[in-house]
């Protein structure tokens, strides 16, 4: 493997974690160091750091803080 995507993943654990789940990206940066970018964007949609999964996560936080507050209304009355 290249130097640079061995460093790169020393640096950043969470993607080398991505990769040791993912093996099949060992072979994949063997041949083509340059699919580093495709890695990323892979190892975000696996930990759910994309922008529309970030705007899911918050919206169904936002819900259950409603339904609480709806539960204690009622619990009120």
């Amino acid at each position: 493997m290249d130097n640079e995507v061995i460093t790169y993943l020393k640096q950043n654990p969470d993607i080398a974690e991505f990769v040791r789940y993912h093996p099949i990206w060992y072979r994949y940066l063997m041949r083509d160091p340059n699919r580093l970018t495709e890695l990323k964007k892979e190892a975000k949609k696996f930990y759910g750091k994309t922008f529309p999964q970030k705007v899911d996560n918050f919206s169904n936080q936002l819900q259950m803080v409603r339904m609480f507050a709806e539960m204690a209304k009622s619990m009120k009355d």
